[in-house]
């Protein structure tokens, strides 16, 4: 069975846990980097928002800062990229990414209202337009609806990454390094699939199967 590093408590992110094991994968939930050594491939989930200062900028929007979790994030990003180990990102996990790699953030995106979570309403869902010739082209096809829960969002790609994908308003919502099997996504597949499968966005278990087939 594939074991998927996750830097986290299993029960906080139980939803990304079923449907790893819904794939058939194993999730290796741990804050101890150690146990992802034997792992074949790393997610990095959601989360709150990235320390500005880990990308040169000063806070100018960024909340629920957790400094230690993106140090962490950022060690196994550089271990699994050593190792060649597929990674995925999921909204936060695209930002980390993008700052692991020398990019930067927005930190509050001007069209944040259609985008973020909101207690009245949950996620947002909005369409995205793919790249031709990117991972999700071949996936979801060239335009497709995703559920949206953030406020920040990816300045431009960092070196060697292609953006995969677009929502309406410019915003990146995808982003890869196929080269490294390296992939993410802004939105949430785990909010999308299995039994949390929704009816007005595609289907989240697509992108966790053709992400465990790189590993």
């Amino acid at each position: 069975m594939k074991k998927i590093f996750v830097c986290g408590d299993r029960e906080i992110y139980r939803n990304y846990a079923e449907a790893l094991s819904f794939c058939g994968a194993a999730g290796i939930f741990s804050e101890n980097l150690q146990h992802a050594e034997d792992c074949g491939a790393l997610l990095l989930p959601g989360g709150a928002d990235v320390d500005p200062a880990l990308y040169g900028a000063e806070n100018l929007g960024s909340r629920g800062i957790d400094r230690e979790r993106d140090q962490k994030e950022l060690q196994l990003v550089r271990d699994f990229r050593k190792t060649e180990r597929p990674i995925l990102g999921i909204c936060k996990g695209l930002q980390i990414l993008n700052v692991a790699f020398g990019g930067s953030l927005i930190q509050d995106i001007p069209t944040a209202d259609a985008h973020k979570w909101e207690e009245a309403t949950g996620d947002k869902v909005h369409p995205v337009t793919a790249s031709p010739g990117g991972f999700l082209f071949p996936l979801y096809g060239e335009r497709f609806s995703v559920n949206s829960a953030h406020h920040q969002a990816a300045a431009e790609p960092a070196a060697g990454f292609a953006v995969a994908a677009r929502a309406d308003d410019g915003v990146i919502e995808a982003m890869e390094l196929p080269s490294k099997k390296i992939y993410a996504v802004q939105w949430h597949p785990e909010r999308m699939a299995f039994r949390n499968a929704r009816k007005d966005t595609v289907d989240g278990r697509v992108l966790f199967e053709f992400f465990l087939s790189q590993c």
